[in-house]
């Protein structure tokens, strides 16, 4: 069970890696400021620096579940902990998103999936 907890969380911190590149990296194309985090053409400039800041927050996550995913097996404590907390704020960011704003399910469920099933299996560790 501890393989599929390793590639959830894997998968998680490459799907942050990848948010990280639509928010930092480029926002500023339309078919990701408009098409996935709604945001119009005027406002962009308003909201880069918001954008880029959160992407630096997702990248961080990534990190972090992709590290302990690397040493679970080897420092398991630590690897552990990485996963869990990483995943957790993934999922706990996915949870406030479609609270705040229903519309926004199906940007969370691609958000919050991976790392819920992730720590759902991580359960099964103990």
């Amino acid at each position: 069970m501890l393989i599929a907890v390793q590639v959830l969380a894997a998968l998680a911190g490459l799907l942050h890696v990848y948010i990280w590149v639509m928010e930092s990296l480029r926002f500023s194309d339309p078919k990701v400021h408009r098409g996935v985090f709604r945001v119009e053409s005027e406002h962009v400039e308003r909201v880069r620096s918001w954008a880029f800041n959160q992407g630096w927050y997702n990248l961080f996550l990534a990190i972090g579940a992709l590290v302990g995913v690397a040493v679970v097996r080897s420092e398991a404590a630590v690897g552990w902990t990485l996963i869990v907390f990483s995943c957790g704020s993934m999922l706990g960011a996915a949870i406030v998103l479609v609270l705040k704003d229903r519309s926004m399910a199906s940007s969370a469920l691609k958000q919050g999936l991976f790392p819920a099933l992730a720590l759902l299996l991580a359960l099964t560790q103990v």
